[in-house]
């Protein structure tokens, strides 16, 4: 990479100084940058969709990221030579998430440094090398599978710079723990995906490739000695990061004014609501069952407790077969497919999307996720991924997981994860014509709009206001909500796994499954779970604020589109764009 960072600067200065506006210099710059990415990380280039270094796995050494914080400065420097002032809209709104960007990455290089301390970012790495290669047809097998061997064939150095990088005493025990889990998850796509479709290569291809698997299996055998052996019983290190670099690491990850006291207070203050509300949608589903009952004025909170939970028992009653889950989603999907075509809610793509079972290395953070296609795959399925229950659960922990996840809790992960939530949004917004928006996405925009459809979807009278499925949507935005308070007070207050599964179980309504993941889950992603809600507030305030200006003209279907329309970015710029504010600048 030397060679191209050396000509990297005058590439940069030159296409800024000939163009001929400020819109060029900046589109030049964007440009390179996207295709820069493969040398940033071959490995995030090939999600993207950008195929030109597929055969390549990433470079993680001290050289590397040596090069890397060169590359990144370099960029900063170009981008500040550019007057952002004189841009059009549109590529204001992009100049600030590439520097926003770039500063991001120059931090979490420099000073978060996960780097050095959580061995999950080598496992998604290498995990996620050869299942970007093999989950989506965008090139013919033979040449995919010439780029698995290839990066195979690199494992051991990558892996020999892993163990190189990590410092045992920093590591976080958690870390380590999940690392032990998932680092066999490499040879589960190997199993599953690799070894099936290599019957159409040649023998010499095949021989080459079945060298490279043994070496990979290898090399993921001596990385799970190393792991169990050397990384576990040293890591010592504290999973809470502290003020200092959560404040930083929130900020970076919102692109939000709102700061983590902001987002404590409004959490507790909708904590509250959203349980009065759960009780009083509570009493209409007790009062079904008991005719006769007489609720008091002014309850208790025990009381309203007791009621809830009643209610929640009558959900939980309808229960999906252990095995069950991925064709319920299927039959749920296309439900909510239906509902918003006939209600005229939002444009409905037609990008193909699939249910999957979760790939192995990727399971032990979240039960689901959405796995769009990269902005540069056009036409590449969607994968909603469902992660399998595990199979040394004890018959009350698989109990536990499906009453948390009863078939109205399958109907709204549903939702959110796909029709109208991330597969719909992501299909519309990648349409989009700036690659550089589409890679640079918001974390809160689309979380926030998962919600948000959740939300909106039960209150447009999805399920014919059936009072459980509102109680139970209830209950999955109260998660949202705890989220957002366990985030902070894990990490900056020390807030202690009893009590945070005390707040998800009895104040949350949470099933004990569902916390001790969330609590796992927490420690593993600073930051990352209050996304959920004040991306969910950004868009119901923007939403209030537009049908405040389009008075009798807002319909849902237009001002969904509208919203979509912009890409992904952070919700202040959605605003502004909505509204014809001024764009705001970086807040880091």
């Amino acid at each position: 990479m030397k060679r191209l960072i050396s000509a990297l600067s005058i590439f940069l200065i030159s296409a800024i100084t000939l163009a001929a506006t400020a819109d060029e210099a900046f589109e030049n710059l964007a440009s390179e940058y996207i295709s820069d990415l493969s040398n940033f990380s071959p490995v995030y280039a090939t999600l993207i969709g950008d195929h030109t270094a597929d055969g390549k796995l990433d470079q993680v050494d001290d050289a590397a990221r040596a090069e890397t914080r060169v590359l990144l400065g370099e960029y900063i420097d170009a981008i500040s030579r550019i007057d952002r002032d004189s841009l059009s809209r549109s590529n204001q709104v992009d100049a600030e998430l590439l520097l926003h960007e770039l500063h991001s990455s120059l931090w979490s290089l420099d000073v978060l440094q996960e780097w050095a301390w959580n061995p999950l970012y080598y496992v998604n790495l290498s995990g996620s090398g050869i299942y970007g290669l093999m989950a989506r047809d965008f090139a013919h097998i033979e040449s995919r599978l010439q780029n698995v061997a290839s990066r195979l064939e690199q494992l051991p150095r990558f892996l020999e710079q892993s163990r190189a990088s990590l410092q045992p005493g920093r590591v976080p025990k958690v870390h380590a723990e999940t690392a032990v889990q998932q680092n066999p998850g490499l040879l589960s796509i190997i199993d599953s995906m690799v070894i099936p479709a290599m019957e159409g290569l040649s023998d010499v291809q095949r021989d080459r490739l079945n060298a490279a698997i043994e070496t990979a299996k290898d090399a993921v055998a001596d990385q799970q000695t190393w792991l169990e052996e050397e990384l576990l019983p040293r890591a010592n290190g504290d999973f809470r990061i502290g003020a200092k670099l959560y404040d930083t690491k929130l900020a970076f990850s919102l692109n939000s004014p709102l700061g983590r006291r902001e987002i404590t207070a409004r959490a507790e203050r909708e904590y509250e609501a959203v349980r009065n509300e759960m009780y009083e949608v509570a009493k209409i589903v007790y009062a079904e069952k008991h005719s006769y009952t007489s609720f008091p004025d002014n309850p208790d909170e025990a009381y309203k407790q007791t009621i809830i939970r009643a209610a929640l028992e009558e959900a939980y009653k309808k229960l999906p077969p252990r095995d069950g889950i991925v064709d319920t989603a299927e039959e749920y999907l296309q439900q909510a497919t239906d509902f918003v075509i006939e209600h005229n809610i939002v444009t409905m793509p037609e990008d193909p999307v699939e249910i999957i079972i979760m790939p192995e290395f990727q399971r032990g953070v979240s039960v689901a996720y959405l796995d769009p296609p990269g902005p540069l795959d056009k036409g590449q399925a969607a994968f909603y991924a469902v992660a399998p229950l595990p199979e040394d659960w004890t018959d009350e922990q698989v109990e536990s997981f499906l009453r948390e996840y009863n078939l109205y809790s399958i109907q709204d992960l549903t939702i959110h994860e796909g029709v109208p939530g991330h597969y719909l949004q992501l299909a519309l917004s990648n349409r989009y014509p700036s690659t550089l928006r589409s890679v640079l996405w918001s974390g809160p925009f689309v979380e926030g709009w998962g919600v948000y459809a959740e939300r909106m979807m039960i209150a447009e009278g999805y399920m014919n206001h059936d009072p459980l499925m509102k109680l139970i949507n209830l209950k999955w935005y109260l998660r949202a909500v705890t989220n957002a308070i366990i985030d902070s007070a894990i990490h900056v207050d020390g807030m202690t796994r009893e009590a945070a599964m005390t707040l998800m179980i009895e104040g949350g309504f949470q099933e004990e499954r569902e916390a001790a993941g969330k609590w796992v889950r927490a420690q593993l992603t600073s930051a990352q779970l209050s996304t959920y809600f004040v991306g969910y507030q950004e868009h119901v305030e923007m939403r209030a604020a537009v049908e405040k200006l389009w008075g009798d003209e807002f319909t849902l279907r237009r001002y969904h589109d509208q919203v979509l329309s912009y890409g992904s970015p952070p919700m202040r710029f959605v605003q502004a764009l909505m509204l014809d504010e001024q764009i705001p600048h970086r807040i880091n």
